[in-house]
């Protein structure tokens, strides 16, 4: 990760709180792309979540975060790699479930 990316990541790990954590947990557990399964880091998927977390006060339904999480996920990887919108809905469900819980509140 550039140093730029590094600091980004900080920056929104503070404006965030808990709501990065958790994303960043669930994507690392999800895997979506294996990379973690392949001996990735855990932060493997922080730039990812740097871009899906401040996003997500565009979704009303878990259907908007799976949408939200397959557009990134594309963007930062191509079509090919991230593969069908299919594959995200079980952890857009989860992260909506925490945008619920605690990223409207902040």
């Amino acid at each position: 990760m550039t140093e730029g990316r590094r600091k980004r990541c900080q920056a929104l790990k503070a404006a965030y709180g808990s709501l990065y954590s958790h994303v960043s947990r669930l994507l690392r557990e999800a895997d979506p792309l294996g990379l973690i399964a392949m001996g990735a880091p855990d932060d493997e998927y922080d730039p990812e979540v740097s871009t899906i977390v401040p996003r997500l006060h565009e979704a009303g339904s878990a259907v908007d975060v799976q949408r939200i999480v397959h557009e990134e996920f594309v963007r930062w990887f191509g079509a090919d790699i991230a593969g069908p919108i299919t594959s995200y809905a079980d952890v857009a469900e989860r992260m909506w479930g925490t945008w619920l819980d605690c990223g409207r509140r902040g």
